[in-house]
């Protein structure tokens, strides 16, 4: 009998996206390929401008790649409809960027609670409390993001990031901004997640690529080297 394989978490197969300025035409993504399936844990580093962040945005079904494949827990989003997309992401992916983007108005139970509006999952009260104590951040649940340090937003970007329990990280630069300890916290539950998950971390960071399983480095919208 023969064994059916399950399909990647990730896929992105032969992505190109180039982008028209006034200096002419940048290629970020030149012919790229790249997997992840269960317990991979993948940092990208390069040079700024080299496609790191157009690599995620592109694997996250937010920029349809000019050429190529992106393939989500085996479907392509850039096949489905807007809104089955935006469903597909908030099933399968979770986001974290350096500059946080928690809604300023909102306490820091709230701002984790946003992810369910894409789920409607009966359990969201329980779920991000138990996220925010695993985080250190029960305490802080009913303060707003301007009244929290660097690493205690950035943690509650994090917790909203795991609430769907998602399949993917996309990760960019979530240390840029943190101190150790704090850049620590954030690391180990990357690490943690990719046990049962897969993530795609673009990072500065070299201490970050100690808990990495693969490293890979981007010149010029190519994977140079892996």
């Amino acid at each position: 009998m023969e064994v059916q394989k399950l399909p990647m978490l990730l896929e992105i197969r032969n992505a190109s996206k180039a982008y028209v300025g006034k200096s002419g035409s940048v290629q970020a993504l030149d012919n790229l390929s790249l997997e992840l399936g269960k317990g991979d844990f993948v940092a990208v580093q390069g040079e700024s401008g080299c496609g790191k962040t157009t690599l995620l945005l592109t694997a996250g079904g937010l920029q349809a790649p000019d050429r190529g494949e992106i393939l989500i827990g085996g479907q392509e989003p850039y096949a489905l409809s807007p809104g089955r997309r935006a469903e597909l992401r908030a099933q399968q992916l979770g986001f974290v960027f350096q500059q946080f983007h928690l809604v300023p108005y909102l306490s820091v139970l709230e701002n984790v609670l946003t992810a369910a509006m894409a789920t409607h999952g009966a359990e969201a009260g329980p779920r991000a409390c138990e996220l925010l104590d695993r985080l250190g951040l029960a305490h802080r649940a009913a303060h707003v993001p301007g009244q929290l340090s660097t690493g205690e937003r950035q943690r509650t970007a994090l917790a909203r990031a795991l609430f769907n329990r998602p399949k993917v990280i996309l990760a960019d630069e979530p240390t840029g901004n943190l101190d150790r300890a704090n850049a620590v916290v954030v690391l180990e539950q990357l690490r943690e997640f990719a046990r049962a998950g897969a993530v795609l971390l673009v990072t500065h960071d070299e201490h970050a690529l100690e808990y990495a399983q693969r490293v890979v480095r981007m010149e010029a919208g190519r994977l140079a080297s892996d």
